[in-house]
């Protein structure tokens, strides 16, 4: 439980209960992307070549689609301040920009 108990410190959250729906909401994001690549490569390539422009662009779009998923199933499960905070943060690492520049 202590690497839980951190979690919960480093995360702002309120109890271990919190905790839980904020990783199986990374879980649920997760899995639900690995269950969407398969049909999408298949109806790409039928035959099992993966194009390399397939490659580029599922690496490429990946990224907005997972952050929308976790948006989402924060949502569903009642973490959606929690996750909507964490793309917050995640924008302005990505963009360099600090909370001055933001507002």
């Amino acid at each position: 439980m202590d690497m839980l108990e951190r979690l919960k410190n480093r995360w702002k959250l309120k109890n271990m209960t919190q905790v839980f729906m904020v990783l199986l909401v990374f879980a649920l994001t997760g899995t639900t992307v690995l269950m969407i690549k398969k049909p999408i490569l298949d109806w790409v390539a039928p035959d099992g070549q993966r194009p390399l422009w397939f490659s580029i662009t599922y690496f490429v779009l990946i990224l907005p689609v997972y952050n929308l998923l976790l948006l989402m199933y924060g949502f569903l499960l009642g973490q959606f301040t929690f996750f909507w905070d964490f793309e917050k943060r995640f924008i302005k690492r990505m963009t360099g920009r600090t909370s001055k520049e933001t507002e």
